[in-house]
């Protein structure tokens, strides 16, 4: 039987990994089981003791499974980096976006929107914050509920503005992305692997971390607007 490595993994790779998974099993002769979840729920099922091999995630998340002892020390490995974009339902009019007073002034003048409980959302929180509208768009936020997408959000037409990570934006159907947020206040959150502790495939594991690495790996993150990280 197949070495099978059990494997979990925050969103925003969900649509990249799903091409990149059967790359590596051909190459490798192994088998992956991987789950996908939202951040703060898969980080709440790991901590109440889920088993596994492996990791992903942005360190925001992992930092503290590691302090925890729930993964094993030295071994994350970085391996893509993603930032976030903003967009509107597919035929609804565009608001100029491309600097922080624009977007400022097109949140303000949105009656809905929609950011995640994710590390995108956690971070456009703060942005939020900077541009001195926090309390203005929390009182207009569409949350999405557990595995959905901001866009899908969009697309319904539950909220005019939506602001995701691009990987997650581009694979909806019925929205336009405007582009990425401002350069000024944009964050590119960086996503690695972790070998958990306890692993009963940590050599397998290991092998498939190292594949994420390569440029066949890295020719569909791109696809999926993502930039491999070094």
């Amino acid at each position: 039987m197949a070495v099978e490595i059990i494997a979990y993994s925050t969103l925003a790779c969900e649509h990249a990994l799903h091409d990149i998974v059967p790359l590596f099993e051909r190459a490798s002769g192994y088998k992956i089981n991987i789950t996908f979840e939202a951040g703060p729920d898969l980080m709440a099922k790991l901590r109440s003791g889920l088993a596994g091999d492996l990791v992903i995630g942005p360190s925001d998340f992992t930092d503290g499974l590691l302090q925890e002892g729930r993964l094993i020390a030295g071994s994350r490995v970085d391996f893509v980096r993603s930032g976030s974009a903003i967009a509107v339902r597919e035929g609804a009019p565009k608001p100029e976006v491309g600097t922080a007073e624009k977007l400022k002034t097109a949140l303000l003048a949105a009656k809905t929107v929609s950011y995640s409980r994710g590390v995108s959302g956690l971070h456009f929180a703060r942005v939020l914050e900077q541009l001195g509208i926090a309390e203005e768009v929390k009182s207009k936020l569409v949350a999405p509920q557990g595995r959905e997408l901001v866009g899908a959000v969009v697309a319904r037409g539950d909220a005019e503005i939506g602001i995701q990570q691009l990987s997650e934006l581009l694979p909806v159907a019925g929205i336009q992305i405007l582009g990425p947020l401002p350069d000024e206040l944009q964050r590119f959150m960086v996503y690695g692997a972790s070998i958990l502790a306890g692993a009963k495939e940590p050599a397998a594991a290991g092998e498939f971390v190292s594949f994420l690495k390569s440029e066949s790996a890295a020719a569909v993150f791109r696809k999926n607007g993502m930039e491999p990280n070094g």
